[in-house]
């Protein structure tokens, strides 16, 4: 096909919305995007960011989240939460988290409302 542009499409272009910048393995949120950054990046640059796949994230502390839960992406303190009033979904938890675990495991997959 001489139209195809990325035959997987699981790593797109993204530019860094955050002053700072990111680090790889961070997570980005851009318009409707979410991806983790495959490496450093300074705001406003173009870094490449995975958009599907299983990774660990920075959590809210002090929350505990159940396997195969609905996680969402809480783009004013950069992490995972399970609120989702203000915030956007970005896959399941693949592995139950601890309220004392800094980190969970995501699967990146928007998931349709329930009973959808």
């Amino acid at each position: 096909m001489r139209n195809c542009i990325r035959p997987d499409a699981r790593s797109i272009p993204m530019v860094v919305p955050y002053a700072g910048g990111i680090l790889s393995g961070q997570g980005m949120l851009v318009g409707a995007f979410f991806g983790v950054a495959a490496s450093d990046a300074a705001q406003n640059a173009s870094v490449d960011c995975e958009t599907r796949g299983e990774f660990e994230l920075t959590k809210e502390p002090a929350l505990a989240i159940s396997q195969g839960a609905r996680v969402f992406w809480d783009n004013t303190n950069r992490r995972i939460t399970t609120t989702a009033t203000g915030n956007f979904q970005v896959g399941l938890c693949t592995v139950a988290a601890l309220a004392a675990d800094a980190t969970v495991r995501v699967m990146l997959a928007r998931v349709p409302a329930s009973g959808a």
